[in-house]
């Protein structure tokens, strides 16, 4: 007999319960493979995770637009917080700024190097840092540097600032769906073993064939064995015959 194997995806979960429902409400007073109580969880308990799963897959295609819209913006706030920094450093180079205004801007007076900017907290901190640098330099009458010009800078940084507080709201919108949805998919493993349970104890006086065959109708998917004989109608003809061919025994009350 081929083994069986719970299902390992959400929609092969959602098909093992929607077929083992439909088939039970089909099924006349005679054939009552499952029992009250499992055939109402199930049927509850199947929209319930339907609804779930819909649900995640809307949320999982709004993250990867979002994600990739965000990566941009990530970029492009990189990029003019970059930019103007190496403008400031050439400036500075040139005489054209003090070298000790560069620590209004937080930076080395001693290094010309663009700090690094590769997580979004360094874009954070150093764009907040620049913008406040030059403020405070242009207030004490300082000429204000241009291409980049730090209005425009701070147009991305403001844009980058708003997307992070998005992106984190919605990282926890997933986390929670996500979340959710392990739990129902717990419950569905455990719903979906009960209704095998109950569908093979059921057809267990069947031959080997039909018995399969009548799970299967349930939802339940068996898998072979390397090197398994397959289950056909030939073999519970064998069966039959080889059931027929045996003696029977017949008792006697006399001594």
């Amino acid at each position: 007999m081929p083994y069986r194997r719970l299902p390992n995806t959400d929609q092969a979960r959602l098909s093992a319960l929607q077929t083992a429902v439909q088939r039970a409400s089909e099924a006349d007073f005679t054939e009552q493979v499952l029992n009250y109580k499992t055939l109402n969880e199930a049927q509850r308990f199947v929209m319930q995770f339907e609804n779930q799963v819909a649900q995640y897959h809307d949320n999982f295609r709004t993250k990867v637009s979002a994600n990739k819209e965000y990566r941009h913006v990530v970029q492009n706030a990189r990029m003019y917080i970059s930019h103007f920094i190496q403008v400031l450093n050439l400036a500075v180079i040139r005489g054209e700024i003090k070298r000790e205004q560069k620590e209004l801007y937080k930076l080395d007076i001693d290094n010309h190097i663009v700090p690094d900017l590769s997580s979004e907290e360094d874009i954070m901190i150093w764009g907040n840092n620049i913008i406040e640098g030059e403020m405070e330099r242009t207030r004490q009458g300082g000429f204000p540097i241009y291409n980049p010009a730090i209005n425009k800078v701070k147009v991305y940084y403001d844009i980058f600032k708003e997307h992070q507080v998005n992106h984190m709201l919605h990282k926890k919108t997933t986390d929670r769906v996500v979340g959710n949805l392990e739990a129902l998919r717990t419950q569905a493993d455990e719903l979906i073993l009960s209704i095998w349970n109950q569908v093979e104890e059921f057809y267990k006086d069947k031959l080997p064939y039909e018995r399969m065959r009548s799970c299967q109708a349930y939802g339940i998917i068996y898998y072979y064995r390397t090197g398994e004989t397959h289950l056909t109608r030939e073999t519970d003809i064998a069966l039959q015959r080889q059931q027929a061919s045996q003696p029977t025994l017949q008792w006697s009350d006399q001594d």
